[in-house]
């Protein structure tokens, strides 16, 4: 038997539907995140609603979705799914508090905190 990465003739792409355990609260709050920087960057449309985003985003970081698997059940292309992914990333990333400030609060509570490196 002979191994090949072409597809057969009477191949057919799948869809299905599987479960993925979100909150409505973290979909909304991704959601919204992305409606607010739609608005503020002044951008007229998106090819999905932002929810529905919000969800792919989550089934890949949560649940790693392959992308290209992603972008064929929603008829986009892997580029613009990666493009969502990195976009929503960023979003999240600018309410993360940064790390001295975190430090600085939790011994401010009276927390300790053990930083160490990997040998």
């Amino acid at each position: 038997m002979k191994k090949t990465n072409q597809r057969t003739q009477d191949s057919c792409s799948l869809v299905y539907r599987c479960r993925l355990p979100l909150s409505t609260r973290t979909v909304n709050h991704l959601a919204d995140l992305l409606r607010r920087h739609l608005n503020e960057i002044r951008s007229r449309w998106r090819i999905l609603p932002p929810g529905k985003i919000a969800v792919i985003v989550l089934a890949v970081l949560r649940h790693d979705q392959r992308l290209a698997d992603m972008a064929g059940g929603n008829n986009v292309s892997e580029s613009t799914v990666r493009r969502w992914r990195d976009e929503l990333i960023g979003l999240l990333a600018v309410q993360a508090p940064r790390l001295d400030r975190a430090l600085k609060k939790i011994a401010r509570q009276g927390g300790e905190v053990v930083l160490s490196t990997a040998p």
